[in-house]
Order: C-alpha cells, then structure tokens, then sequence
C-alpha cells in the first residue's frame, strides 16, 4: 500500500449536488427553489422563528418560571454519602476534598436518603429534620 493509492471507502463520499446546469440535469432552471417568493431569490431569507409577520411562537407562549442565581452556592449531601465517606468529623473542606459537593458551595444540608449507621459529627453543615433525627439516632451530632 503506498500513500498516494489510498482512497476513502465506497460509498463514503458523495458527489455535490450542482444546480443551475441546463434541463438535463433535473435541476436546471429554478435551481430546485420554485417559483418566486422570498426563499427563490439569493440572498433573501428570514430568521429563525420568523412566521411572516403573524406573533411567533416563542412570543405567544406566556414566561414560565425562575433560576436563582444563587443555587450554585447551595449543595447537598445525602446520608449514604456521609456513610460512604466514612470519616468521624466532617466539614465543608473535607466534603469539597472528596468531591462530594461543588468548589463553589458555601451553604450544605444534609437529606435523609439511604441510611447511616455510624456516628458522624458536622461542623458548619445544615440537616434537614429526617437527617437530623437520622444523624443523632447513629450517634452523631450537628453543631
């Protein structure tokens, strides 16, 4: 095999289409783009989400909702997390060094999903009711 007999795959490669090239071609003529209208001329087209004038979609449909800006300070941490981690003492640093909550968090809570069962103390970390209740029934405390 040498470098200058290498060719793509059959099939692989196809041949561009070429408008505007008399009768025969099929696409002669028109060029494939009918007749008048705003889409046959060069140049001429819209934008996205243009409906011709009439109120666009995207416009029509009432604004839904709302995303703090402040969410990607906020994390949480849930109880089969804090047993995986397995560490007695637990605070924001050691939670940001196993990677179990985001750089950016300043404020985390702890959710009563999975289980705990060994006792684990939190420095500077909310609970939520159940995961308090959860945490001091495994012996552990929140200050």
């Amino acid at each position: 095999m040498e470098l200058n007999t290498i060719k793509p795959a059959a099939g692989s490669k196809h041949a561009r289409r070429r408008v505007g090239r008399g009768i025969g071609s099929g696409l002669g003529k028109t060029a494939g783009r009918g007749h008048k209208g705003q889409k046959s001329r060069s140049g001429g087209y819209h934008k996205v989400g243009f409906e011709g004038g009439q109120m666009p979609l995207q416009r029509r449909l009432p604004k839904r909702g709302f995303k703090s800006h402040l969410l990607k300070f906020n994390a949480e941490v849930t109880l089969t997390a804090l047993e995986k981690l397995g560490l007695p003492e637990v605070d924001l640093l050691t939670l940001k060094q196993a990677g179990l909550v985001g750089e950016l968090a300043k404020v985390v809570k702890v959710v009563k999903t999975g289980a705990l069962t060994k006792a684990v103390k939190l420095t500077g970390i909310g609970a939520t009711a159940g995961a308090k209740a959860a945490i001091e029934a495994a012996g552990g405390t929140l200050a």
